[in-house]
């Protein structure tokens, strides 16, 4: 059974760079067919899309995010890393990794089926 964790630093200054971890354990980030996104919920509000990683290594940014978004995976600690830049206040979340199967036919992600517990960031000087 698939788990994930997500780790990182739960206050960052403005204008830095966010940076969070989510480590996988009961399956292989490579695992064909899956995918594996990073999801935030500011406070008060709905879940938003940054982006996610496919199995094969494509990524795919929410356009709102993308000039600021970095995703990336490193197969030998079977884990993802966020990266997202210039954050200010507007950037505090509780910030969630969360995995699904992807369709290698219409190249979209199917749905999300496991998710971590999520890690509160918050923006402050």
């Amino acid at each position: 059974q698939v788990q994930l964790q997500e780790s990182g630093p739960g206050l960052v200054k403005p204008s830095q760079t966010l940076s969070l971890t989510c480590t996988v354990s009961g399956g292989s980030i490579t695992t064909n067919y899956n995918y594996w996104s990073w999801i935030r919920q500011p406070p008060g509000k709905g879940l938003e899309l940054i982006g996610y990683i496919v199995y094969s290594g494509s990524t795919y940014y929410s356009p709102s995010l993308k000039s600021r978004t970095s995703i990336s995976r490193d197969t030998s600690k079977n884990h993802l890393t966020l990266q997202l830049s210039s954050v200010t206040p507007e950037d505090t979340a509780l910030y969630y990794c969360a995995s699904g199967p992807y369709s290698s036919l219409y190249h979209v992600p199917k749905y999300l089926e496991v998710w971590g517990q999520g890690t509160l960031v918050t923006v402050s000087s």
